[in-house]
């Protein structure tokens, strides 16, 4: 693996981004940082992780010619791979919660920021980054979060966890312009979370609803079904699950 360490940076995926502008980075380049002190989230969200306890890191992965229309399977992809690293270390009750947190025992053990490079309708790059708690032991004001320890009651070193991580989600994605997107939607449902189960959600609006998640469509959009219709499509933006 090329793997550029740093002791401290705002964004890993910031920190890739301006790189790769002006450097020609080699394809599948990983930048991991000690301390991320502006860990970006979806939808502008901040990601908290602590030095030494949870590994923050980001990838590039070039793609020869997969197109927008499919950029949504880089999002499934990277989820199974991590969801497939963490059953390899042994983590339980390993679950995707729409549309990429990886979870354990229904609590957030990592997140993940995929921003695209495009170009003349294919995606020529994707800069995949993943913030995952590893070691930590406390979570201070954040009830829905835990750590690979918290579901172990082991300690991790931290390069396994990063290269049986990279791997996974590496292999996943070099197979990802010769696999269907059938093959994808069926592996990802099958560890989606609550799929199938009443569930409540709040919209735009802030008004709250019971549905039940019955997978996702070809762009990677939610599908819940209520009692007033059968199937409705929501992106990430219009809908939260609260649980």
């Amino acid at each position: 693996m090329n793997i550029i360490k740093l002791n401290a940076i705002d964004s890993t995926n910031s920190y890739l981004i301006e790189l790769s502008k002006s450097t020609l980075l080699k394809d599948e380049t990983i930048v991991l940082a000690k301390e991320q002190t502006k860990g970006r989230g979806q939808m502008g969200a901040s990601w908290y992780s602590k030095a030494g306890e949870t590994l923050t890191f980001s990838i590039i992965k070039r793609f020869n010619s997969l197109s927008i229309l499919h950029q949504a399977n880089i999002s499934l992809a990277v989820s199974l791979g991590i969801q497939k690293a963490m059953t390899t270390l042994f983590i339980s009750n390993v679950s995707i919660k729409w549309p990429n947190d990886i979870l354990s025992d229904e609590k957030k053990m990592a997140g993940i920021l995929i921003e695209n490079q495009v170009k003349q309708g294919n995606v020529t790059a994707s800069i995949i980054g993943v913030g995952l708690n590893v070691n930590n032991e406390l979570f201070e004001n954040l009830p829905q979060a835990t750590s690979m320890y918290l579901s172990s009651k082991k300690k991790y070193n931290m390069d396994l966890v990063l290269n049986v991580i990279c791997d996974c989600i590496l292999f996943e994605l070099s197979q990802l312009e010769k696999t269907s997107f059938s093959e994808l939607k069926e592996k990802y449902e099958m560890f989606l979370f609550r799929k199938d189960k009443i569930t409540v959600f709040e919209n735009l609006s802030g008004v709250k609803f019971n549905g039940k998640i019955k997978g996702i469509n070809q762009t990677g959009q939610l599908l819940i079904e209520t009692e007033d219709n059968p199937l409705q499509e929501f992106n990430l933006r219009e809908i939260k699950m609260l649980y």
